[in-house]
């Protein structure tokens, strides 16, 4: 109960901090990620995921976007707070409700929605990328967007993952690439280069909690 009491005045502090934020990018990705006129699917780690509903406010516009969040305890409340800034959830993970959670995603799109996937989420391995997302992308044949993060700055959690937490007034290095799954013909190869690209478009210049590394 208390938690869902807290949710509103954590998000007006959140979004004070995510405005403090300092996002650069080459000009040609910031072309694909303000592109219009059909909805995309993102990808992106799930230790990263903490300044998405600021990259849809600055650079979405009023797109709507749901994003696929864990069926767990602490997935609730996360969804309660993406509700709070704006954002819809989809619940549900490749443990727990996954083929729900894909149906779910598919019909997101189809209604013209942008989702939100954390290819490693919820429980890892972190960097580690499933097959979930590049199912729902062949099944949609939406934009599919790779999403990299370079923090300048920041703080990491002792978490599986090792989430990142951007110190208010940092800068940030976004990459956005859009790729062309429809291309790929072999599911796991598929994904396994997907991973790696996205691994090497977030690079860890923050050590995580040693104890806690995955």
């Amino acid at each position: 109960m208390w938690r869902r009491m807290a949710i509103w005045p954590l998000a007006f502090v959140l979004r004070a901090w995510w405005r403090t934020l300092r996002m650069d990018m080459p000009q040609a990705d910031l072309a694909v990620i303000t592109q219009r006129g059909h909805p995309v699917i993102f990808a992106l780690w799930h230790n990263r995921l903490f300044v998405t509903p600021e990259i849809v406010r600055r650079f979405r516009g009023g797109q709507p976007i749901s994003a696929l969040i864990s069926a767990s305890k602490d997935g609730s409340w996360l969804a309660a707070l993406f509700a709070a800034v704006g954002m819809d959830a989809v619940r549900g993970s490749s443990s727990r409700q996954g083929r729900e959670a894909a149906t779910a995603l598919v019909e997101a799109v189809q209604e013209g929605r942008d989702i939100g996937i954390t290819p490693d989420g919820p429980r890892g391995p972190a960097y580690v990328m499933k097959p979930g997302a590049l199912v729902v992308g062949r099944r949609t044949k939406a934009a599919f967007v790779l999403v990299g993060i370079d923090f300048d700055s920041a703080w990491r959690v002792n978490s599986w993952d090792g989430f990142y937490l951007p110190r208010p007034f940092s800068r940030m290095r976004m990459r956005f690439e859009n790729v062309d799954i429809s291309a790929m013909e072999d599911t796991d190869e598929a994904v396994a280069q997907l991973g790696r690209r996205l691994v090497g478009m977030s690079p860890d210049r923050i050590p995580a909690p040693p104890r806690m590394r995955v």
